[in-house]
């Protein structure tokens, strides 16, 4: 039967959060049932509950940032039980037998994918996200946190760190590579940790220095203002790989210069315009421009080990179930250090204002 759950929940893309009981569906053979224990605040979460990537289904609860430990089981599942330590990232289920599902890159479906909120689960409802006490999942989205990351700063790299993770590990960054991570926000952060974690010669590449001391402590070498007057013309042709980490318009051709010929930038943020582009800055030296989103599920177990196997996970803030809707206002205004994790044992005391 369906489970019924506290969750944070909006009614409309003006309205403030709301503690509601939302009911979870009824669980299947091959599902978990996870209690959660910490949710990451996403700004795609952001972007959906604002109807910013179009209308949302309303009433919605967001968050695709889940970690917690597994409740139940269905009788299908031999992969988890009762106690263990797992996650949950952006996706919930996927059709299993195209191409792209067949090879480990669930986040491609060809016959579309079921984002963990905001779309289509499996019996027709709409899928409600990690704001929330509990969650059913398909086991075969359900990943195993290891011991050494605990939930709070885990929980953001199930988007943030896969998203980052996945491109360094696309195109193999190597020990001594020059890697540059344009923007050091939610995204960027976790790109500098994880490219020097791989050995590579990290720079952060930013507006202004006044995040310099913050990029020397997650690993990066140095800092460079991409606003100083000769920038480009200084650092033309350095990088082996650019990670664009920013959802704002850049100088694309200029940026293309800073790499090295056969160079790669792959972009993960995504601004709201288009973004202009000479096809001469690509063809000249065979350089690269990519795109990259999350990864599929092998690919995310494989970096949830690699952070813990170099120890370390997101940086964060925590924040309460009655702090959400502030803290969207500080993502949005780029006033978090780095990421903002909603603490869910505070559901507890929460009073439920809807029902």
């Amino acid at each position: 039967m369906p489970i019924s759950v506290k969750a944070l929940q909006k009614t409309g893309p003006d309205q403030p959060y709301r503690v509601a009981r939302i009911e979870l569906r009824d669980p299947r053979p091959d599902d978990v049932l996870i209690d959660i224990k910490a949710a990451g605040i996403c700004h795609s979460d952001i972007h959906t509950i604002r109807n910013e990537w179009g209308e949302a289904h309303f009433p919605l609860t967001v968050g695709h940032e889940i970690a917690g430990v597994v409740e139940a089981v269905g009788s299908d599942v031999t992969e988890y039980k009762v106690g263990d330590r797992v996650g949950v990232g952006c996706l919930v289920n996927s059709c299993g037998e195209c191409e792209e599902c067949q090879a480990g890159q669930q986040q491609n479906c060809t016959n579309g994918s079921v984002g963990t909120y905001n779309s289509k689960d499996v019996d027709g409802t709409i899928t409600q996200g990690g704001y929330a006490e509990k969650v059913v999942v398909n086991k075969n989205f359900v990943l195993s946190i290891p011991d050494a990351l605990d939930f709070d700063v885990a929980a953001p790299l199930l988007c943030a760190g896969i998203t980052t993770y996945s491109p360094l590990a696309t195109w193999d960054v190597q020990v001594g590579q020059k890697v540059a991570v344009l923007g050091l926000g939610g995204l960027g952060h976790m790109g500098v940790q994880i490219a020097a974690a791989k050995g590579a010669d990290v720079t952060v590449l930013s507006r202004t220095l006044k995040k310099e001391a913050e990029a020397r402590e997650l690993g990066a070498a140095r800092t460079l203002a991409t606003t100083d007057e000769n920038f480009f013309s200084e650092h033309r042709g350095e990088f082996d790989m650019i990670l664009n980490t920013i959802s704002a318009s850049i100088p694309v051709d200029q940026c293309m210069s800073l790499l090295k010929p056969r160079g790669v930038m792959a972009v993960v943020g995504l601004p709201p315009e288009k973004q202009e582009l000479s096809f001469a800055s690509v063809i000249m030296g065979r350089k690269a421009l990519a795109g990259s989103n999350i990864g599929g599920i092998p690919e995310t177990q494989e970096m949830l080990d690699f952070c813990a196997e170099h120890g370390f996970g997101a940086k964060i803030e925590k924040v309460s179930v009655h702090e959400v809707d502030d803290a969207y206002d500080r993502v949005v205004a780029g006033d978090v250090k780095f990421r903002c994790v909603i603490d869910t044992a505070t559901f507890a005391d929460a009073e439920v204002t809807a029902e």
